[in-house]
């Protein structure tokens, strides 16, 4: 089911102007090969920050695994296999919650921008705090990991961002007002 904003109805008319996103620039609009190597190069670049992520958690559990008696080893593995299977169907379901919470209320291109730049703000702070995490995490790192990658996969397989829904929104709402009155069509 496609909304006035998505990508499957066609646009009528030219834009004044075509507002860029963060990390998708113009190629929103047209959705063409330029588009598709953005999004595509964008989860590379994640995955492979996930997958260093992922060996990090392992190595920590390893570490915390071999001080463990082999009875009670055995039985972690297998606990640790079960709980990383829910964090990862938990972690995929977060993100498409917020997801379609987002296409709901979708951010205009400037609320994207900002956000993006709070976000990166942020990430620091972040960053430092979670390798403190991830030491006294070991003992679930391996459940956390899969988590993150439920979370990243969802992420990254949706058809449309909430931002893109917005700026069509955006452009839209341009077309129908100009100069601050109401154009008729």
């Amino acid at each position: 089911m496609a909304s006035k904003a998505s990508s499957e109805v066609p646009a009528s008319g030219s834009p004044a102007r075509i507002p860029a996103l963060p990390g998708l620039g113009t190629t929103w609009y047209e959705r063409g090969t330029r588009y598709w190597l953005r999004r595509a190069s964008g989860a590379l670049l994640w995955f492979l920050v996930l997958a260093f992520f992922c060996y990090i958690a392992l190595v920590l559990y390893g570490s915390f695994r071999a001080s463990l008696p082999s009875t009670v080893r055995t039985v972690w593995d297998w606990a640790q296999v079960a709980l990383s299977f829910v964090a990862l169907v938990w972690g995929w379901r977060v993100q498409r919650r917020d997801h379609h919470k987002k296409l709901l209320d979708p951010p205009s291109p400037d609320r994207a921008r900002r956000a993006k730049r709070d976000e990166t703000r942020r990430s620091t702070g972040l960053a430092v705090a979670g390798r403190v995490l991830l030491l006294v995490a070991a003992p679930v790192a391996p459940a956390f990991a899969a988590g993150c990658v439920g979370w990243v996969l969802a992420a990254f397989t949706v058809r449309e961002y909430p931002s893109e829904v917005g700026a069509r929104q955006a452009l839209e709402h341009s077309r129908t007002f100009v100069g601050g009155q109401k154009r008729l069509r």
